[in-house]
């Protein structure tokens, strides 16, 4: 009986469901192909450690129980593949064949050569001295390298998932015991008359067996930002998790932050979370008040000389930690700390909550905090802007224009790069290209550059053209000889362009709405609370037609995401009304929409769950309008990256023919290509939009209105978003 790595998989997810997807389809792959396995390797020993130490337990009975369980069941599963393994081991070691326990260096050996025992009497050596060797070098050093890479190969071919697991693992490790590793505590001082600017001329970053950059130049100047650009799945991330590894040869005496997840929830209070990010700050007022400690001690001892020496080693000791603790500027942690928590919308009772009771996206703004407050020199933020509001990006982009260190940013939000980033990085094809300027910047520079490429290119093109018409003319013609092999020269002389990159460009398409009359959607006098005495919204009036172009901004729990739940009436108000038309039909883009998705489908099965009665070539089609095209459409929803995900939601979208779209933070996932598409897309449509954005240009380019939730109430703004986050911005620096 034949066995498939779903077998395999099924039967661990059946016999331990809490085992996460990772490790049960590396676990599957792995036991499926055991060529890859070491002769001596007891696989099901291997698979047993991976579940134990990966798989969460309710005690260590129940352990054994579930593991000897799914091990009795994978060992039936796998009899046949492990006996034959066992065959062709046995086979192997019986073949006369045999390996040295040790490597041997033939040209050091006697005159009689220690290969005349597995050769049946022949003196290799002997026959062969004196004779000259024909091989090449050069060849053979180039087959051992193909032979070299085609092993790393194969021996890496579950590393992908391998180096998830791995990296699992390192976010897991301690945050503390991480940043002392990472930031030495004498990496600050050490830095005193360094420079603190990165030039590696070289540098090769790979995930798995995958390449993501090879010899590229990493080269940051000290105070300057630094936007990195490129399409998703080109390694922007991944990047960024190797400097902050230091798995790139950053220099020592560098510090580095790298603000990628949000921080695990416990009792820990807000302002406390963010003072202990300083972790040689923590750790150093720990000491002082050991030491002070000690001191009261001691001072009640007598004047015996061991008191004294004890006395006098804790005072010295003392110095030196209060004169670390005054060069880092620990007095003023806890009015630093406060003011970066207000800036992000923090108010002074949820700066006293314990970071627990927050929410996801609250808790990635804890850890922008924290990293801003340790104030690295070189910090590195991953898509910050997803995370957060137009009012808290609206303070951080001013904040980041005075960042007195190094800033690395991956972000996709364009009004973001233009104010924030000095420089520009665009990654692609293995390679960094560096630009002057912010975003608006770098698009003329290369715009300019890509023209000229393709002007000179084709201009080349047309040369050779006209050349080789030439030669093949009058190359065999006895008076124009001499010219054709002139022109032959000119043309060997050329220099050799490549035709130059073509930006991809994506394009979305929404299905065109039938017409309906108005009134189309409306809330009249409408008030909402998730109890009595906590109003949220109260006394809204608007009004949605099909022309209707809405941008909805305010700070986080202000009401947004609940006026988008009163009109599609999945919330009822507690007074007012919400009047619909009977025909309308609303598309509803939620800002968690990978919740509303199954990760164990492909894009094509769940739309034919959503939306029986068409071929699976009409799905996939329809998937194409939104970029999910080949065999991505027949992929594992769980296995796409968070931009695909968003389009397979805009394509189920699509699908309801909607005649209003009520649109939660969709630009969170898409790179910039994406965005332009769905700006795009979204201006063509001939029905009715209300979005939530914290994306300045998708607001600018998609809404004519802006409304703004605050204080219970939701307002036309009489305004540009520009405008609206001057405002903010005027208004947090206005506080005391």
């Amino acid at each position: 009986m034949s066995v498939s790595s779903e077998d395999i998989a099924e039967e661990i997810r059946t016999t331990i469901p809490g085992t996460e997807e990772i490790i049960v389809q590396y676990l599957s792959g792995y036991l499926l192909d055991l060529d890859d396995a070491a002769e001596d390797e007891d696989v099901l020993q291997v698979t047993r450690t991976i579940l134990a130490s990966a798989v969460p337990f309710p005690s260590r009975k129940s352990r054994d129980v579930q593991l000897d369980k799914v091990m009795g069941t994978l060992g039936q599963l796998l009899a046949e593949p492990l006996r034959k393994r066992d065959e062709q081991n046995r086979a192997g070691k019986t073949s006369g064949l045999v390996r040295l326990d040790k490597v041997m260096d033939m040209s050091k050996t006697a005159v009689m050569s220690n290969t005349i025992a597995f050769s049946e009497s022949v003196d290799l050596e002997s026959i062969n001295k004196g004779k000259a060797s024909r091989v090449d070098v050069k060849k053979l050093e180039k087959q051992e390298a193909k032979l070299k890479a085609k092993i790393e190969k194969r021996s890496k071919r579950n590393l992908y998932e391998g180096s998830k697991l791995l990296d699992q693992h390192r976010k897991q490790q301690d945050y503390e015991e991480l940043f002392m590793k990472i930031n030495p505590l004498d990496a600050a001082s050490a830095s005193k008359n360094k420079s603190k600017d990165i030039h590696l001329p070289s540098i090769d970053v790979n995930f798995g067996s995958n390449r993501i950059l090879s010899g590229a130049s990493l080269t940051l100047a000290h105070g300057r930002r630094y936007g990195i650009i490129g399409r998703n799945g080109v390694g922007k991330s991944t990047l960024l998790r190797h400097i902050a590894m230091r798995d790139v040869p950053i220099p020592p005496h560098i510090t580095i932050l790298f603000v990628e997840q949000e921080i695990v929830g416990d009792d820990t209070t807000a302002l406390d979370s963010v003072l202990k990010a300083d972790v040689w700050r923590d750790v150093l007022l720990r000491e002082e008040a050991t030491l002070n400690a000690r001191l009261a001690e001691l001072d009640g001892e007598g004047d015996d000389k061991r008191f004294e020496d004890a006395r006098e080693e804790a005072q010295t000791r003392l110095a030196e930690v209060h004169a670390r603790l005054a060069e880092m500027e620990a007095e003023s942690g806890p009015a630093r700390a406060a003011a970066l928590l207000a800036g992000l919308g923090f108010s002074e009772a949820d700066q006293s909550r314990p970071t627990k009771s927050f929410s996801g996206g609250w808790r990635m703004r804890l850890a922008l905090a924290r990293a801003l407050f340790v104030k690295p020199a070189l910090l590195l933020l991953d898509e910050p802007s997803n995370h957060i509001d137009l009012n808290a990006l609206a303070w951080l982009e001013d904040y980041l224009q005075t960042w007195s260190g190094t800033l690395l940013v991956v972000s996709h939000d364009r009004a973001f790069l233009d104010a924030v980033a000095t420089d520009i990085i665009h990654q692609h094809s293995g390679r960094l290209d560096y630009y002057k300027g912010n975003f608006t910047q770098f698009y003329s520079t290369k715009s300019e550059r890509d023209r000229n490429l393709r002007k000179e290119y084709d201009t080349q093109m047309d040369y050779r053209k006209h050349l080789q018409a030439f030669i093949d003319r009058w190359r065999y013609n006895a008076n124009r000889a001499a010219q054709a092999q002139s022109k032959i020269k000119i043309l060997e002389k050329l220099p050799d362009l490549q035709p130059p990159e073509v930006d991809e460009t994506e394009t979305f398409k929404f299905s065109e709405s039938e017409k309906i009359s108005p009134p189309v959607l409306q809330l009249n006098e409408v008030t909402f609370g998730y109890t009595p005495e906590h109003i949220i919204l109260q006394g809204v009036n608007i009004d949605v037609g099909l022309d209707s172009r809405i941008a909805i901004v305010g700070p986080n729990g202000a009401g947004k995401s609940t006026l988008i739940k009163l009109l599609t009436g999945e919330l009822k108000p507690f007074a007012g009304h919400v009047s619909q038309n009977g025909r309308l039909r609303i598309g509803y883009f939620a800002q968690h929409h990978v919740d509303t998705l199954t990760p164990t489908m492909t894009p094509v099965q769940f739309l034919a769950s959503k939306f029986p009665g068409k071929t699976e070539q009409e799905y996939r089609a329809h998937l194409g309008n939104f970029q999910i095209s080949g065999m991505t459409g027949l992929q594992l929803i769980g296995t796409l990256s968070g931009g695909q995900k968003s389009r397979v939601a805009f394509a189920v979208l699509s699908l309801l023919r909607p005649h209003v779209l009520l649109l939660d933070e969709p630009t969170n996932h898409l790179d910039i290509e994406g965005l332009d598409a769905l700006m795009a897309a979204l201006s063509a449509w001939n029905g009715g939009v209300i979005l939530i954005s914290h994306d300045e240009r998708f607001i600018t380019t998609v809404a004519k209105e802006l409304w703004v939730c605050a204080d219970g109430h939701a307002t036309k703004f009489r305004g540009d978003v520009q405008a609206y986050k001057s405002l903010i911005v005027s208004n947090i620096k206005a506080k005391p």
